[in-house]
């Protein structure tokens, strides 16, 4: 393929690629949950792309991506995060409504449009919701980082990264100041009403497993 690859082609690749189809197989099945997209209609188009050089694919196994599908998964995740962050620090949306409309404009930018957004960000790291940006050529940095519904009672731990496609979700951790940068004392979990206590900053709540489902962070060495 020599012209642009189409927009769903690149949904899929980011896809596969978010599935962690960099570094190993992705399954149809899960690819189908996060497009929401019947079966059938991912195992035609795994096919395509794997015609197309995109990802090596075996049925029944699964996808996984080859290079060239890794470096177009990049660079448009780049354009996505880089639009995200444009979207709040410089026109101000907040950050509960930037992802939906990133999916459109990630298609629609140009790379030299890409790059001057980059280069009036500052050539950032982390978009609004702390995944890291990859670069121009296509790096993209990893990070080991937990799930604080996952983390014991007692540790201290900065929040890295907000799974940012719940809207709702992710104006309540605002108001209570789980957001990226922040750090959390996870004070006790309460196994018979499955709660967690967290002090943020000056403030006490208490919170399911659910209600803290998508914050990834790191757990502080001091604690």
């Amino acid at each position: 393929m020599t012209s642009e690859p189409t927009r769903a082609v690149q949904d899929y690749l980011k896809t596969i690629h978010r599935l962690g189809g960099a570094d190993g197989v992705v399954s149809p099945i899960e690819i189908a949950d996060k497009l929401r997209v019947r079966a059938p209609s991912v195992t035609g188009m795994l096919k395509r792309l794997a015609e197309a050089g995109w990802i090596s694919y075996e049925p029944g196994h699964g996808a996984r991506l080859t290079q060239r599908g890794i470096a177009e998964a990049r660079r448009v995740i780049r354009r996505h995060r880089l639009v995200e962050l444009f979207l709040t620090r410089v026109l101000g949306l907040d950050w509960s409504e930037v992802d939906a409309e990133a999916e459109s404009l990630e298609h629609a930018i140009s790379g030299r449009l890409e790059q001057a957004i980059a280069k009036h960000l500052g050539e950032p790291a982390e978009d609004p919701h702390g995944h890291l940006i990859p670069t121009q050529d296509g790096t993209l940095g990893h990070r080991v980082l937990q799930r604080l519904c996952d983390l014991p009672a007692g540790c201290r731990v900065i929040i890295r990264e907000a799974q940012d496609d719940d809207p709702g979700r992710l104006r309540r951790w605002q108001e209570l100041g789980l957001v990226p940068g922040a750090v959390v004392h996870i004070v006790d979990h309460l196994p018979l009403d499955n709660l967690f206590e967290l002090e943020v900053g000056s403030n006490q709540i208490k919170l399911g497993p659910e209600a803290l489902a998508g914050l990834r962070g790191e757990i502080l060495k001091d604690s």
